[in-house]
Parts: structure tokens; C-alpha cells; sequence
């Protein structure tokens, strides 16, 4: 995928804006002595921008329009270190709202739904902005936030709420608990909109098997708007991606080097308009792809697959590089595995131990025997066996937010 024309103006009026304003990045671009492009050669030898350069900027080292014309901030959680905080100004408010309107209507969604808002709301980027895409759509939008699940599923019922906004850890929750207490018939739900955090096939089979609903993923992430610069469209799993707001390059992450459409790689965003803190050429770590051909759906956006996982999720066990992908890869070849799982990793006795917790679907299942299956299965694929305890529906946490699922002892 190549910058247009259009795009490659874009770009250089970003770079521009950086190094007037003589933010950190902007210096960072002098000082590298960027200046215009002209080519997609010149474009690809831009330096990369890293999530660890933005929190060097912290806090307001990225601003780039002038103060008075920054209307909010928002910011990463900084659980690893200093969080990174982007200016936004009121233009860039209304670029974000447009594109998750747009999510909106791609997955079959109108003015007139009753649209379930579960994510957080404040300096993380979520809540605010389903709900700005909501209102700008037209739709009635329930602002509830995350967690007190009895009071979710009451007005649910009360509102009935058309369309669920969360993260596939807590719409499972929510999936779970509305099946308990036998309300499924009291509920409105015809979509729910998935965002935050990846999720693999088993979790997006059991939401559905539950509430039998259409699920779409939504992408995005703090440091370019937030949720909603991409999704995918009703009958595909591929999301389309905004690309009049976004410029989206996949690359080899040992090399750096952009990689054919068509092959996986990590996921790099250049923002063409964004005016509070431009990105130029940001690794994001996400895995995916660009996916060549145009959809069926008759939309000209391009494509790009399901997030894979994260160049950062890899776990170095036993001396193998492992990613939860190729965990959760296993986990849906067999039908009597339900979608929550868990890994530990330990260091005993000089070695490296994986113990994998996995739930079933029913409780007729050999556990013991499904556990021998499955370590077999997971030795094939990433070349040593681990331990795999099977334990029913519900024994496993479940989070309201993001769910924790590698959890790596050797550290603590």
C-alpha cells in the first residue's frame, strides 16, 4: 500500500507543523534533519517513532498546536513506566468522532439504536470516544462505564440497549452473567462493538453463542485518536482503516522493513491531519496484515486482518519464543474448550515451567484426557509441553476491564 499523493502532502504538512512548533518530536525530526518528502523511498527512510520517545516527552512535550487551541488531553495508563500524554485539539476531537461514526454506520448501526457504553471513561480514550461517535451519529447513547454488572444488566433491560460497547473480557462477563440468571429473553441486544484488547475465535464464538448477537472488532489505540480508526464490515473479519485520516505500513520487525501486502508484520501509523501531537511513522507492536484486493462490501478503505498479538506479548520459555496467539490457536481446535484461559510461567529447579489453565464447555469431559490432548497439540506448535489443567466454565477470573493471562513468576 502506497501514499497517495494527497497523502504524501499530508505527511510533509505534519513534519512541517512538528518542527515549527518545536515540540520533542519535532526537534527529534531536525535534529535527524528530515525535511520534505517527495517519494515512498524517502517516506520509508523516515525514522520510526517508539512509545518510549513519547513518554520521554511527558508531559506536554508533544504538543504541537498552540496551547490555546488544546481543548483536552488524554493518556496511556502508564503501568510501565511514565504514561504518555496527547494534546487534542477541538479539530481533532471532531476527525476522532467522525471516525468512529463511521465504524458506527460500516457495522449496520443508526440513530436508531440504544448504544451500551461499558469502557472506561476520563484520561483513557475509550468511553468518550464511543460516546462522541454515538452522538455524532445521531444514536441514544447509555454513558455507564465499567463495572457494578448488576446494575449494567438492569438498565440494559430497562434501556433496551441495542448495540454493547466493551472489551471482550467484560462482554463475556456480561455474556455469562445475563445466561445465569436466564434474562436473555429480556434482552435487546442485535450487535456489540469489541474493542481494546485482542481476542481470539473461542472468546468471539461463546459471546455470540450466548446473547446471539453480531460482533465487530474496532481498532485503535491512545497515541492515534483512540478506538474506532478501523473496523471491520458485516460478514468479514478483516477491518477496513480510515486511511483520509491514517497512514498504515506493515514491517518486518527485525529488519524494519515494510513487508508486501499480504504479509504479517507489525503495524505502523503515520497520523495526515491530527494537529494536537502528529505521529510520524509510530510502531504500534500490534501483528496484523494488510489484506490485498478490495471487499466485497464495495467500500475502497484498505484492509487489514485480525491483531494477531504483539511483538511485546512474546514469553521467552525454555529458550522458544511463544506467543498467546499461537496458544489461543490451539485452544480452538478443540470444541469442548470454552474461551478464558490462563498462563503461568515459573522458574523451578533451574528450568522454565508453562502451566496452562484452560476452562471446558461441559463438565461430561475427561479432563484428564482432554489436558493430554491438548499439551500434545501445544508441543507440536511450539516444541515443548507444557502443563495443562482443565477446570469448568467460571473457575477463572473475569475482568471488567482487560484480562490478565500471562502472568510470569520468574520475575516476582
Amino acid at each position: 500500500m502506497k501514499l497517495s499523493a494527497l497523502q504524501m502532502q499530508q505527511v510533509n504538512n505534519r513534519i512541517a507543523a512538528l518542527k515549527k512548533a518545536n515540540s520533542f518530536y519535532g526537534k527529534k525530526l531536525a535534529a535527524a534533519g528530515v525535511g520534505e518528502i517527495h517519494s515512498q523511498e524517502e517516506f520509508e527512510a523516515l525514522p520510526f517513532s517508539e512509545k518510549a520517545d513519547l513518554r520521554d516527552a511527558y508531559p506536554l512535550g508533544l504538543m504541537t498546536a498552540p496551547e490555546e487551541q488544546i481543548v483536552r488531553i488524554h493518556s496511556s495508563s502508564g503501568t510501565t513506566g511514565l504514561p504518555v500524554i496527547i494534546p487534542y485539539t477541538a479539530k481533532d476531537v471532531k476527525d476522532w468522532a467522525i471516525q468512529f461514526a463511521r465504524c458506527y454506520e460500516t457495522a449496520g448501526i443508526t440513530n436508531r439504536d440504544r448504544i451500551h457504553i461499558t469502557p472506561g471513561y476520563g484520561l483513557w480514550t475509550a468511553g468518550i470516544g464511543f460516546q462522541a461517535g454515538c452522538e455524532l451519529l445521531g444514536a441514544m447513547a447509555i454513558p455507564m462505564g465499567p463495572g457494578n454488572t448488576d446494575k449494567q444488566i438492569q438498565m440494559m433491560i430497562d434501556m433496551q440497549s441495542t448495540v454493547l460497547c466493551a472489551t471482550s473480557s467484560y462482554a463475556l462477563l456480561l455474556a455469562e452473567e445475563i445466561e445465569k440468571r436466564g434474562l436473555k429473553d429480556k434482552i435487546a441486544l442485535k450487535k456489540g462493538v469489541i474493542g481494546s484488547e485482542r481476542w481470539g475465535k473461542n472468546m468471539r464464538d461463546r459471546i455470540q453463542g450466548i446473547l446471539g448477537i453480531e460482533l465487530y472488532d474496532i481498532y485503535g489505540l491512545t497515541e492515534v485518536y483512540g478506538p474506532g480508526i478501523g473496523i471491520n464490515c458485516p460478514g468479514e473479519e478483516y477491518m477496513h482503516i480510515w486511511d483520509d485520516f491514517i497512514y498504515l505500513e506493515v514491517i518486518d520487525p527485525q529488519t524494519l522493513k515494510p513487508v508486501p501486502d499480504g504479509e504479517w508484520g507489525e503495524i505502523v501509523i503515520t497520523t495526515l491531519v491530527k494537529e494536537g501531537a502528529p505521529l510520524i511513522r509510530y510502531r504500534t507492536h500490534d501483528l496484523s496484515r494488510i489484506v490485498p484486493g478490495e471487499c466485497k462490501c464495495g467500500r475502497k478503505y484498505p484492509r487489514i486482518d485480525i491483531i494477531k498479538g504483539r511483538t511485546d506479548d512474546m514469553m521467552k520459555i525454555k529458550g522458544v519464543n511463544v506467543f498467546p496467539s499461537q496458544i489461543e490457536e490451539v485452544l480452538s481446535m478443540f470444541p469442548e474448550v470454552a474461551s478464558e484461559y490462563q498462563i503461568h510461567i515459573s522458574h523451578l529447579d533451574g528450568k522454565d515451567t508453562m502451566r496452562l489453565y484452560v476452562e471446558s464447555k461441559t463438565g461430561s469431559v475427561d479432563f484428564a484426557d482432554l489436558a493430554n490432548r491438548m499439551a500434545d497439540k501445544i508441543k507440536s506448535k511450539i516444541g515443548f509441553t507444557p502443563i495443562v489443567k482443565v477446570v469448568e466454565v467460571g473457575v477463572l477470573p473475569r475482568s471488567e476491564k482487560k484480562a490478565k493471562r500471562v502472568i510470569d513468576e520468574r520475575y516476582n
